[in-house]
């Protein structure tokens, strides 16, 4: 058991000192969190200005994503019965090093054109949460075949691509609001395409679970359970759609919950409770009315959204899995296929067809809000009296529903694509470059010990010590 190596310290401590040198180039804070700005005062503050309202609207959402980032993700992957240290510290270091990465990317897609600079306020740092997201579920897919080194270099790699990939979906202008589509199709897809390279692990039985792992990665299902709503509506644009969105998905991640208890029982040996299809199954709701979560789907569409995903992603655990490790040797640690991959696909589609069937009878103006690209043209008479009504309505290209539906599934397509293709690329510098396995051996595959310092169970020191007390009366018997 090497431990962590010296060069994984110092390149987690150089890439530090790379953000550190980015941020103090590129970060400074948005207007409503500079001291600068005259309304900002102490003396001027009230509950009415713009930054108050921004963080009081944004914070309690932002919180409970950043609660899902660090112990939901963190905990549901401690299924592992010795790999729990990992799952969780592993999570921790590197969602950190991520939302700092990915604060500055996403910024340098969109930088004032003032000065040019990186202006951060609650929106960027809930955004930055969202985006290191895709970089955990690709996590779930190399879960205990990894080192914290090969993690860093994907999670740096998949950021890049992240951003390049939502600036292409953005300049589509589809509508992705609890990012299903550009999150957990990305992150699935690209965290597949990386295993499927690096290649299928030697059988152990390290990979198997306890009733204890199990218990603590029901932990963090239930942190990402409850939380869900929040993942799905805090990037959202005001308090209407923001409250579709939390209705929506409260409804939908309930209905999967209850049909994948129902088909666990009915797939499984002797009709039992299945824990994979529980931790896991039981959030595909979330992931699948994420896209449309915004959107006048109607409580009951919400409701058969999170059904079909359960049963979905149930399904997809007990049959589809084991086929692709089979057929293609595609191993995938955490099953994020089934919960990220196939219910973001899901969500996709279903974006396609509301987008679709969306009338400005069931949206009114807002229907040019959520479809940008549906607005009149500037040249239209019409976008003035829109605007009459609605001042944030900008002027479109007039796609009708069915364009807009294409564009849609085109941004599925898109980023099934770079995903994929980024996937496999990123697994081949892993594999091929043997300064970034960092001597990584198949012995080291889900254990602990390899990187943590670890104290004996209480249990092992008891047989220790007798061992110890009955050599003791030997030798004093000799």
């Amino acid at each position: 058991m090497a431990g962590v190596g010296k060069k994984t310290v110092l390149c987690y401590l150089g890439f530090q000192g790379i953000l550190l040198l980015l941020s103090f180039m590129f970060l400074r804070y948005d207007k409503d969190a500079d001291a600068r700005t005259p309304r900002n005062g102490m003396g001027h503050s009230s509950p009415e200005s713009p930054s108050v309202t921004t963080i009081n609207q944004r914070y309690a959402m932002f919180q409970d994503v950043h609660v899902m980032i660090f112990v939901g993700f963190g905990f549901l992957m401690t299924f592992l019965r010795k790999y729990g240290f990992s799952s969780v510290g592993f999570t921790f270091l590197l969602a950190a090093t991520i939302i700092q990465w990915g604060l500055i990317c996403q910024g340098l897609f969109d930088l004032n054109k003032d000065d040019y600079k990186i202006h951060i306020d609650v929106r960027s740092l809930i955004s930055a949460d969202v985006l290191s997201a895709a970089i955990l579920i690709s996590m779930g897919a190399v879960l205990g075949k990894t080192t914290p080194l090969q993690l860093l270099i994907m999670g740096i790699i998949e950021t890049v691509l992240f951003c390049v990939n939502e600036k292409i979906g953005h300049n589509f202008q589809v509508t992705d609001a609890g990012d299903s589509i550009f999150v957990h199709v990305f992150g699935a897809y690209f965290g597949l395409a990386v295993s499927q390279v690096l290649g299928k692990p030697r059988q152990t039985d390290l990979e198997g679970s306890s009733y204890t792992s199990d218990l603590f990665a029901m932990i963090g299902s239930v942190f990402l359970w409850l939380f869900w709503p929040s993942f799905n509506a805090a990037a959202t644009a005001n308090g209407g759609d923001q409250q579709r969105a939390v209705i929506n998905t409260y409804l939908s991640i309930a209905a999967s919950c209850v049909t994948a208890f129902a088909i666990s029982a009915l797939v499984t040996h002797k009709n039992k409770f299945n824990m994979v299809h529980i931790q896991n199954s039981t959030l595909a709701g979330g992931v699948a009315i994420g896209t449309v979560a915004d959107l006048m789907i109607q409580p009951y569409g919400a409701v058969l959204v999170g059904s079909l995903a359960g049963i979905l992603s149930v399904l997809g655990y007990k049959y589809l899995q084991p086929f692709l490790l089979k057929r293609i040797g595609l191993h995938d640690t955490c099953g994020v296929h089934n919960l990220h991959g196939m219910p973001g696909v899901l969500a996709g589609i279903v974006g396609a067809l509301a987008a679709l069937v969306a009338t400005e009878s069931d949206y009114s103006h807002s229907l040019y809000e959520h479809f940008p690209a549906r607005a009149p043209k500037s040249s239209n008479p019409f976008l003035h009296d829109l605007q009459t009504y609605r001042k944030s309505i900008l002027a479109g290209s007039e796609r009708t529903a069915g364009e807009q539906a294409l564009y849609q599934l085109l941004a599925i397509v898109t980023t099934l694509a770079v995903a994929i293709v980024g996937g496999a690329i990123t697994g081949m510098i892993l594999k091929m470059s043997t300064t970034l396995r960092d001597k990584a051996g198949e012995e080291d595959i889900y254990d602990d010990e390899k990187h943590w310092e670890i104290e004996m169970e209480l249990e092992e020191k008891a047989e220790i010590k007798t061992f110890e007390t009955h050599e003791q009366t030997v030798d004093d018997k000799c």
